[in-house]
């Protein structure tokens, strides 16, 4: 259902498919498990091709409350503009801002940098 590894200090978790509607929940699960594990590393969501779905929208929206909540830094790339876009209407702007990008090599670096600003 996911992967996940530190890359420079940051946890980089990837969700390969569509957790489908069933699946949101669990996967919000293990995502609220890392983040709080890895505390306070920032947090790269991203999202492969066959996982740019709105279920999976929703849970990295979710996965986003969180981590403002938690005061951590978290970024989501994906390829899909589509989902890109949908993820950009959609964030929660009252927290810490979703960073959205397209690759994600650039969404590591840059939530690198800002963790070590």
């Amino acid at each position: 259902m996911l992967s996940h590894a530190l890359e420079r200090g940051v946890l980089v978790i990837t969700v390969p498919s569509d957790p489908g509607i069933d699946g949101r929940a669990p996967l919000l699960e293990k995502i609220g498990g890392l983040v709080r594990a890895h505390r306070p590393a920032p947090v790269v969501i991203v999202l492969d091709e066959p996982a740019a779905t709105g279920a999976a929208v929703s849970v990295v929206l979710r996965a986003h409350r969180l981590c403002s909540g938690l005061g951590i830094l978290m970024s989501v790339a994906t390829h899909s503009a589509p989902t890109r876009r949908l993820l950009e209407a959609n964030a929660d702007t009252s927290g810490t801002r979703l960073v959205i990008h397209a690759h994600a090599d650039t969404a590591v670096t840059a939530a690198a940098f800002a963790a070590a600003a």
